[in-house]
């Protein structure tokens, strides 16, 4: 007969805070869930020390990799005790980092650290990560969770992720042959996406002590749902324009918004000429740039500001882009204009007070 758990003596290393049981009990509940994820180019299952995946046939093919983070935004998360959402960032956020390159995902990798495991909260994180997985046509290939006592707050958790993607030579995008008179194409985001949300918080929950269950003002929206708003992947729309019109270059909006994100594509002898009243930024922006009283320049440098992706074409394109863009019902805003310069982004509203003075 064996020990129910209740009777079995706890291990030291659970004592400690780290119980190894529990971690293999839930890797066990999300094998079927990652398996959902499996594409033709996965060589076995989860539970090895490393995924396989065959490498795209053809010579010319470069593969492309980006790393990042969730960051600050897992607090809104824990606050709000809601973890599937956040799952989807990270896989979107790395999406369009290589997409910006015209590579398309193969696969994603991803690290949980945690003070203790928790098992409901590892599943809900894992589900968001196979649902943006799989509507990204890739295959979560594998992952670490690592149970770190002392390192992390209790009841809080660390997540990143590692992305592989591939692009042929032929079809790789540098900025290289952006000229002056391309047009900058916006895709809207929902929200902050998964940068400043560190400022957000100090404003939000210092300065107006407000909560995640208070509504928005002006809204009839939750700030905790507003701030968990999920980060865009940008792989449908873009792959369609890729397939119709020449694209120039792209940047994704991410920490240093406008001013630190599009010169990584730009070629030095242009600028980025962007017009701030193209569109209206979501609520959440405006809100926290009255109550914490910032400088527009700040906000644009610290939030995407409702755009979160930025596809840079030929102007003779416009028109072709348009049809591609209305026949997929994907939101765009024609936001600037490439103009000669020295590789940095400038703002029409502050042309305009040049001008005046």
């Amino acid at each position: 007969m064996s020990d129910t758990d209740s009777d079995k003596p706890q291990s030291a290393y659970a004592a400690a805070g780290v119980n190894i049981d529990n971690k293999m009990k839930a890797l066990k509940a999300i094998k079927a869930m990652v398996g959902q994820t499996k594409t033709q180019n996965v060589l076995g299952g989860i539970g090895s020390f490393g995924g396989l995946h065959k490498v795209p046939t053809g010579k010319d093919q470069i593969l492309v990799a980006s790393t990042d983070g969730v960051g600050t935004k897992l607090k809104i998360a824990c606050m709000m005790k809601k973890h599937d959402t956040v799952g989807q960032d990270i896989v979107n956020h790395c999406v369009n980092d290589i997409l910006v390159q015209g590579a398309k995902p193969l696969f994603f990798m991803d690290y949980v650290g945690t003070s203790r495991f928790d098992g409901p909260v590892f599943e809900q994180i894992v589900s968001g990560l196979c649902k943006a997985c799989k509507e990204n046509h890739m295959a979560l290939l594998g992952g670490e969770t690592a149970e770190l006592p002392g390192l992390y707050p209790a009841g809080e958790y660390d997540l990143t992720g590692t992305i592989v993607g591939s692009v042929s030579r032929k079809n790789l995008i540098t900025g290289a042959s952006i000229r002056a008179g391309d047009v900058i194409l916006g895709f809207p985001s929902d929200g902050l996406q998964t940068n400043g949300f560190s400022l957000a918080r100090k404003v939000i929950f210092d300065t107006c002590m407000l909560t995640p269950n208070d509504l928005l003002p002006g809204t009839r929206q939750r700030i905790g749902d507003a701030l968990l708003a999920i980060h865009k992947s940008f792989l449908k729309p873009v792959t369609a324009l890729m397939s119709k019109i020449k694209i120039n270059g792209m940047a994704h909006i991410t920490g240093g918004g406008f001013p630190d994100n599009i010169p990584r594509v730009l070629p030095k002898a242009c600028d980025a000429e962007i017009n701030r009243d193209s569109w209206t930024p979501p609520t959440i922006f405006t809100f926290i740039e009255r109550q914490g009283k910032i400088d527009r320049d700040e906000m644009y440098r610290v939030f995407n500001m409702g755009i979160g992706f930025v596809v840079i074409i030929p102007k003779r394109q416009l028109t072709m882009a348009k049809l591609v863009l209305r026949g997929l019902k994907q939101p765009f805003y024609e936001i600037g204009v490439i103009r000669r310069g020295t590789g940095k982004v400038i703002y029409t509203d502050q042309l305009d007070k040049k001008r005046k003075k």
